[in-house]
């Protein structure tokens, strides 16, 4: 018995994605132990974190680099350093701003639930183009003098008909302003870590709880070392509008030993595993009559990673995909699978344990089957 059966909590088959709701991914032993061991002594926190920027900045090839509590905690920290900097008055109001730089330009397109952590810190979001996309001349034409920064929420599969990310930074420099890349789960790739910053973001924003595989309640800001100062300043243990944000010496610690096995890993061995677990989905469903499946790439975020999408014929089958996704739940062992289109699943092996993908094949087997 674990502390999950103890407190009566169901634990999960993920085959959906490093999802927040799930708690992101697993850790590795390794982690686990260097959080553990930090947890041992007493240390000042700016002293830690300053010191395990400069050895994540080094490793991946960046000026600078913070240790935020998740990534949407870097959106906030990220938008009071390009409105407030380190001026203490200006920090010490935020979220008013009335009377500074504070408007933050996002493509209408590409716009995502998370930039409510743009407007916590004080920033007005000023849209542009249309769902459609957006044109180099409108994103030129939005800036005035009350813009602090632009802003873009990186998806692949949105990306199209936004004004290119090089052609962004151009625009955004020529003004006198930064830019800040929110690539939160845009890991894998390895090198996305300075991609963008190499491009000329100013800063690149990532969780540490997704691919990285560190503490769920971290995250990364990356890029130009007066911009992750000024993150810094903002955030704990001052008492500024990142204070809330806490960031404790067994995630800086954990961050940073993930980090360095992520980027030690064989990533094409990795991916070889996971087109390995989803052939097993397809080869097990491919004479299935009333299941079709196929290899989906890239993955919901626009990772370069292989799912398979398993579409029913609900009709002969005698169950809708909705009812199959709450009985894989509702089952034992409880699986979570995503949604895909309006009558099919995903199986994602991002967070599936070797031979768990067997698991979800029985699973479904046995419910359709019973249907049949």
């Amino acid at each position: 018995m674990d502390i999950y059966d103890e407190l009566g909590v169901t634990k999960i088959v993920n085959g959906a994605a490093t999802l927040t709701m799930f708690g992101g991914s697993l850790m590795a032993p390794e982690v686990l132990a260097a959080m553990a061991e930090a947890a041992q002594h007493f240390v000042e926190i700016d002293e830690l974190q300053r010191k395990v920027g400069e050895r994540i900045a080094e490793w991946t090839r960046n000026e600078a680099a913070y240790v935020s509590c998740g990534a949407a905690a870097g959106l906030a920290l990220s938008t009071a350093a390009c409105i407030a900097g380190k001026d203490p008055d200006k920090c010490g109001c935020l979220p008013y701003t009335e009377g500074m730089k504070n408007e933050i330009l996002i493509h209408k397109r590409g716009r995502v639930g998370y930039a409510f952590a743009i407007q916590q810190a004080g920033g007005k979001l000023v849209e542009v183009g249309s769902e459609d996309g957006a044109t180099p001349e409108e994103l030129a034409a939005a800036i005035t003098e009350k813009t602090a920064a632009i802003f873009y929420f990186y998806n692949p599969n949105t990306y199209d008909g936004q004004v290119p990310l090089e052609q962004g930074i151009e625009i955004a420099h020529r003004a006198g302003i930064p830019v800040v890349v929110d690539a939160a789960a845009q890991i894998p790739p390895v090198d996305n870590l300075w991609k963008f910053t190499h491009m000329g973001a100013d800063l690149a924003l990532f969780s540490g709880g997704k691919g990285l595989r560190g503490p769920q309640s971290s995250g990364l800001i990356l890029g130009r070392r007066d911009l992750i100062d000024a993150c810094a300043f903002n955030s704990c243990p001052r008492a500024y509008i990142g204070r809330p944000m806490k960031v404790g010496k067994e995630e800086l610690v954990g961050l940073m030993t993930a980090l360095r096995l992520y980027l030690d890993l064989d990533h094409d061995l990795l991916m070889r595993t996971y087109e390995e677990q989803v052939q097993t989905v397809i080869d097990a469903f491919s004479d299935h009559p009333h299941l079709s499946v196929r290899r989906s790439f890239p993955s919901e975020a626009g990772q370069p990673m292989p799912r398979a999408e398993i579409t029913l014929d609900e009709e002969a089958l005698g169950i809708t995909r909705d009812a199959l996704l709450a009985e894989l739940r509702a089952g034992t062992p409880s699986i979570a699978l995503a949604a895909a289109g309006t009558t099919g699943v995903f199986v994602n092996p991002q967070t599936l344990a070797p031979g768990q993908e067997k698991t979800i094949i029985s699973r479904i087997r046995d419910i359709v089957s019973n249907r049949s």
